[in-house]
């Protein structure tokens, strides 16, 4: 499942564009959850900004500019992961059939898909091919209890970035995170993706299966929403405020591999702190965003049709990176410029093909078979 997926709750185009219930052989169903698709624009444009670049200075706004970075991309996957329980709560609460030729289906079009991508002179980590090797790893989890995601979750948040810091250590190897690509041979291809590529499974497996067990609560109630903000805003300043307090006392980590890096809250840095301090930064936009659902519904149809083309639209700006815009900006005004212009472009472009087409070209082959769905 990927962020740009309908919610199974509403799987017909015309009855979410008009923001009323759907039927399901005439049986009522519950609203499309936009707050959702709103989140999942926001991690596009941020993913976006990030990807355009440059690497800036300390000022204001280069800082603003830099908020987004090793948080957008764990929004997009924590929203996968939510996908995937939506997905498949008829299978766990309903006896039906497990949706698995989807799921597989879109595992090895996305891991495709990115290592294709990957080829772009776009100068981009592409998060595609994690994603699909992680719906993989979603597939036998699909009926796990909640109680043994956040279990999965906690054991990987602790032993997933010390095995990735005692590899490198073992082999005499410091991580480069280069991406894999559909020109590598199976060997280095798979430890690219498990390892020692920009998003390594054995850490990002973490905000992945958390994403699962987020998509086990009723995310539609208030309380539970009031609940997600004040416990990700929580977890964003604890994990900061944690890793200063460790480098205060320890020192900063050093260059070479080795566990003091395990108090680094740097974006990036694979580290638990940093995988708890920006989830909590992502599921608090996310619940901020399904606070404002009713506003979203009324003044917001942009923002939330470009979660609806999400898939689309990463793709494409990967596109429109590597023919327009590389090599740059080299300025922050320009990775301002170019990020607003590209921002705009997509989310409208993105609106105005849901209003006439509705789903988006690359969303149409997530479905098995292939191009089944029609507007």
């Amino acid at each position: 499942m990927t962020p740009s997926d309908p919610d199974p709750t509403e799987p017909a185009r015309s009855a979410s564009a008009a923001g009323g219930a759907s039927t399901v052989g005439g049986r009522p169903t519950r609203r499309r959850m936009v707050g959702l698709d709103a989140a999942r624009a926001l991690a596009i444009i941020g993913m976006l900004a990030v990807n355009v670049g440059p690497d800036l200075n300390d000022e204001v706004a280069g800082l603003i500019y830099e908020l987004p970075r090793g948080r957008a991309s764990l929004l997009f996957m924590i929203l996968a992961g939510i996908g995937i329980s939506l997905m498949t709560r008829a299978a766990r609460t309903e006896r039906a059939p497990l949706p698995w030729r989807t799921l597989l289906w879109r595992a090895v079009l996305l891991l495709g898909l990115g290592l294709g991508l990957q080829l772009l002179g776009h100068e981009v980590s592409v998060i595609l091919a994690c994603y699909g090797v992680l719906f993989l790893i979603g597939l036998p989890l699909a009926r796990a209890p909640a109680w043994l995601l956040v279990v999965i979750t906690v054991v990987m948040l602790a032993l997933g970035p010390v095995l990735w810091i005692q590899l490198q250590v073992w082999t005499g190897v410091t991580y480069d995170f280069n991406p894999a690509a559909l020109t590598d041979a199976p060997g280095p291809l798979l430890h690219k993706i498990f390892f020692s590529g920009a998003y390594p499974v054995v850490v990002w497996v973490v905000p992945f299966v958390f994403g699962m067990a987020l998509g086990r609560v009723d995310l539609r109630r208030r309380r539970t929403q009031w609940t997600l903000l004040a416990g990700g805003v929580a977890a964003a300043v604890i994990g900061f405020a944690v890793s200063r307090l460790l480098i205060g006392m320890f020192g900063q980590p050093g260059e070479d591999p080795g566990l003091d890096r395990l108090w680094s809250a740097v974006d990036h840095s694979q580290m638990p702190l940093w995988l708890i301090s920006g989830s909590g930064s992502a599921v608090a936009v996310m619940s901020l965003c399904l606070l404002l659902e009713e506003p979203l519904r009324r003044w917001g149809a942009a923002l939330v049709s470009a979660g609806r083309l999400s898939l689309t639209l990463y793709v494409l700006h990967l596109v429109l990176l590597a023919v327009l815009v590389r090599p740059g900006p080299d300025t922050l005004a320009g990775g301002y410029a170019v990020t607003v212009t590209m921002s705009l472009g997509l989310i409208l472009g993105a609106h105005l093909w849901w209003r006439r087409w509705g789903v988006g070209p690359l969303e149409r082959l997530l479905t098995w078979p292939p191009l089944r769905r029609r507007s």
